[in-house]
């Protein structure tokens, strides 16, 4: 009897939530009638309308699923309705959110206006979200990288702005992206390459520009719609399923790719009104489900026909406007009740249509650098003759040369007594050179404890040893060139690899001008900088000048952090405990540039790609301001050149400590989300993404963060990473937290991390190397 009871009870304690449930639905659809100002399609909603059970129509349909709403369609009257001035986007998307259960929301011409509010991303079962035809403005909110479920987003018609964001492929399942007649502009982001289940990407009428990503990869995309923007000037690369392809009105400029006759699945092919040159393919026309081709207004060229085959669905063809010659192929001719042909403003032998005379295609051709088919033969024996010609001119010019140097040359072995050849004078700035250190520099005695870090002591190489090292500076040891020289990799006599970075003196100078400097680098030896390990200086005989420096850096063999996280990862991949000991060491290498020595080294252009690993995993940061490389190429400060702009920094240097934080936010930025950062825009966009994550749940959190690590992560230790890193990123300088407080943050995600123990599930696949190392 008991057991009968309680489950009556159950029975009608249900009930009442239920009837709660739909009562509270049914006042937040009628608050919605009332922010909208009653459109036509919801004049029939009352206080007594069961919404779950109502008809639906054309303009108007809700779904419902155990007492909960899934499904909301509102098609309004069209985009002339504008809703009043005291419409408030923000109260009707608070109202809206309520509705927790929505997985398509439609909401179509109501005359909505407004930003769209960020908060429409509580709706975090939303599959399909269409608010097309409306009155929105401004960007498209960071906080809809958070939906997961997104399959569909549909903007059409409204006054979007700014970019196509950077995080797009966090919306790893969209099918479909139209953003149709907006003000979208800039560069697409090379991010869309990695929407793999997209079908449908539609930016008609908008202001993007430049070259479009490759969409090659995409194995799924059947309609590209890129009309009437500015992109160009390359043919994009695509997949071969596709089934609709509009470019028309752009400022494309190259030839048609071969591949597109092998488009099976195409049905439509658009690329009217742009510069493309080069031989019209005319096996398009025969594709087996080709229906629509307009070449229109291109200077596409090429012989046609009247033999060519055509598909028997083809229903438009436009090819006027361009440099074709030859017949029109008959099969565009025959039924001609049944399709729509254009072949006005060419050079095809007809008198319908109003062709061109032959010769004027022809001029064209070569104005754009085509050459008719026609001319090939007689182009190419002109070839043959200029070659000859040229030949000939060279081989007497060659001849004359020669006579030239060995002429030289004699005159170079008689100046050689007046002028002594260079040598190299071995200088040693740890030993023998005994004065004090600079008189405005000063170094913290803990900095002096170098045996711990297992490297030899600081010494001259004479050129012996660095070329013996390098092999004599073969191109096989040649490892890169930047703004301060040339580097190679090599290895001495005791077997040890290390780094030779060559440096070209532009004025001359002698070696006691060098020494105080050698001195200074002798003493920067930490365990998360590459260390210098000696130097060479290259000197002429006649006035002892310097011509070249050498110094040699320990190699650090275990590649880049960036190839560790956010490199595509072939393979390899820190855990969590490791990335944030690699941030540890970042964080410590600043920290001794800064307040290691007095004064400090700022503005170090501090980059992901210049933190290597060892072969322990211990970061160290190897491209760092030395203060001799400052002086030759004088490097203004405050202002870095790895793509990242610092704003506030004065000419006097205050805050310049301030840089360094900022490129800290930009490495911790790749570290958590497993994402390559190249710019200020891409740094901008993603600091707002953790901005947004940091106010929503643990799992918007989670969507965001690099998948190789994001099971792993203690939600107090990711948070706190998160956070340090958008305080880093803060565009004033002087709000940017100090290095000892990125320490701090750095080392307490560590501590909470080790704490919980629980890293073991990110460690598959990772390097086997101890867990702890980077905390030493």
């Amino acid at each position: 009897m008991a057991s009968v009871f309680l489950v009556l009870v159950t029975f009608l304690l249900s009930m009442n939530y239920s009837q709660q449930l739909q009562s509270s639905n049914s006042q937040t659809l009628l608050r919605i009638q009332q922010l909208l100002n009653f459109p036509s399609s919801l004049r029939s909603w009352k206080n007594s309308t069961d919404f779950c059970n109502t008809d639906s129509n054309s303009s108007l349909t809700v779904v419902c699923y155990e007492n909960s709403i899934t499904q909301l369609h509102i098609i309004g009257e069209g985009k002339t309705r504008t809703l009043s001035k005291n419409f408030s986007i923000d109260s009707f998307v608070t109202t809206l959110v309520k509705l927790q259960g929505l997985k398509v929301l439609t909401l179509v011409s109501l005359g909505i206006w407004g930003p769209l509010p960020g908060k429409i991303a509580r709706l975090s079962s939303l599959e399909i979200f269409n608010v097309s035809s409306n009155h929105f403005y401004g960007s498209i909110p960071v906080e809809l990288s958070s939906l997961s479920n997104l399959q569909t987003l549909i903007l059409d018609d409204n006054m979007f702005s700014g970019v196509l964001p950077i995080w797009i492929d966090l919306l790893s399942g969209l099918t479909v992206l139209s953003l149709k007649n907006n003000l979208f502009n800039g560069t697409l982001p090379n991010s869309v390459s990695n929407l793999d289940n997209l079908r449908i990407l539609s930016l008609s009428r908008n202001k993007f520009y430049g070259v479009v990503p490759d969409l090659s990869h995409l194995r799924n995309l059947q309609v590209l719609e890129l009309d009437d923007n500015a992109f160009g000037p390359q043919f994009p690369k695509l997949g071969h399923k596709l089934v609709s392809i509009v470019l028309r009105v752009n400022m494309f400029r190259s030839g048609i790719p071969a591949d597109v006759s092998s488009y099976y699945q195409l049905k439509r092919f658009d690329i009217s009104s742009n510069t493309f040159v080069g031989p019209f393919q005319t096996a398009l026309l025969s594709l087996p489900s080709i229906a629509y081709i307009n070449i229109s207004q291109n200077k596409l060229t090429g012989m046609l026909f009247e033999n060519v085959s055509c598909n028997s669905e083809l229903e438009v063809v436009d090819l006027s406007l361009n440099l074709l010659t030859g017949s029109l192929p008959k099969c565009l001719v025959s039924n001609s009740s049944d399709r729509t042909v254009s072949y006005a403003r060419n050079c095809l032998e007809t008198t319908n249509q109003n062709q061109q005379p032959l010769p004027f295609c022809h001029t064209e051709a070569l104005a754009v650098g085509v050459l008719p088919e026609r001319k090939k033969q007689k182009q190419v024996s002109k070839v043959v003759l200029t070659l000859g010609i040229v030949g000939g001119t060279l081989g007497g010019v060659a001849v004359f040369l020669l006579i030239l140097f060995i002429v030289r040359r004699g005159i170079s072995r008689r100046k050689t007594k007046k002028n002594p050849p260079t040598r190299f004078i071995s200088e040693n700035a740890a030993s023998g050179y005994t004065s004090k250190l600079l008189s405005d520099a000063r170094y913290i005695s803990q900095t002096k404890k170098f045996g711990a870090l297992g490297l030899p002591n600081y010494k001259s190489f004479s050129l012996e040893e660095i070329e013996a090292a390098t092999n004599n500076f073969d191109t096989a040891s040649f490892m890169g060139e930047d703004s301060y020289g040339e580097m190679y990799k090599g290895q001495l006599k005791n077997g040890s690899c290390v780094v030779i970075r060559c440096i070209k003196m532009k004025k001359r100078y002698s070696t006691q001008n060098f020494m105080q400097h050698m001195e200074l680098i002798s003493k920067l030896r930490h365990r998360h900088l590459v260390s210098a390990l000696g130097h060479c200086f290259e000197c002429s005989l006649e006035d002892s000048s310097v011509s070249r420096i050498f110094l040699v850096f320990e190699y650090v063999p275990n590649g880049t952090l960036r190839s560790w996280t956010s490199d595509g990862h072939t393979g390899k991949s820190l855990n969590w405990t490791q990335r944030i000991g690699a941030a540890i060491g970042v964080a410590k290498g600043i920290q001794f540039l800064h307040t290691g020595i007095v004064p400090g080294v700022y503005s170090n252009n501090l980059k992901i790609e210049d933190v290597l690993l060892d072969h322990n995993l211990v970061a160290k940061i190897r491209s760092y301001n030395l203060p001799l490389l400052s002086n030759i190429r004088n490097v203004r400060r405050g202002n870095s050149s790895n793509g990242f702009k610092h704003s506030g920094i004065s000419k006097s240097g205050k805050h310049e400590d301030k840089c360094d934080i900022y490129d800290i936010g930009v490495i911790l930025l790749e570290v958590i989300l497993g994402r390559t950062i190249k710019t200020t825009n891409d740094a901008e966009a993603f600091k707002d993404l953790l901005q947004a994550s940091l106010g929503a749940d643990e799992d918007a959190r989670r969507s965001i963060v690099d998948p190789a690590i994001r099971k792993a992560c203690l939600e107090q230790s990711l948070k706190t990473m998160m956070e340090i890193c958008v305080r880093c990123l803060i565009k004033e300088p002087a709000e940017r937290p100090s290095i000892e407080d990125v320490l701090w943050n750095l080392q307490f995600a560590a501590q909470v991390q080790d704490a919980w123990r629980g890293d073991s599930q990110s460690s598959e696949g990772s390097p086997g190397s101890p867990q702890r190392t980077a905390f030493r």
